[in-house]
């Protein structure tokens, strides 16, 4: 059985998606591309939103997710982090 994901590593990976889709995604697709149940989403979709990482836009139909310019920076910053703690062994 895998290592549980850890809050920072669930919203790195939500982030990573969303970018890696051209920074817009659908939502099912951010569900399923980021390994998560739809509560999960929520919940972290509203804390994403409430730091101004994200955006939520209507299309028809259609929900989206994107990224703002916060949330780009924002990954930047994580993914130094990450490179930290592989150099040291964390």
């Amino acid at each position: 059985m895998g290592k549980k994901r850890s809050n920072l590593d669930i919203v790195y990976d939500m982030l990573r998606v969303i970018q890696k889709a051209s920074g817009k995604i659908r939502l099912t697709h951010l569900m399923y591309k980021a390994n998560l149940s739809y509560a999960q989403m929520k919940k972290y979709l509203k804390e994403l939103s409430d730091k101004g990482f994200i955006l939520s836009e209507r299309d028809g139909k259609n929900e989206y997710i994107s990224l703002t310019e916060k949330g780009y920076k924002y990954i930047l910053k994580i993914k130094e982090m990450k490179e930290f703690e592989e150099t040291f062994g964390l």
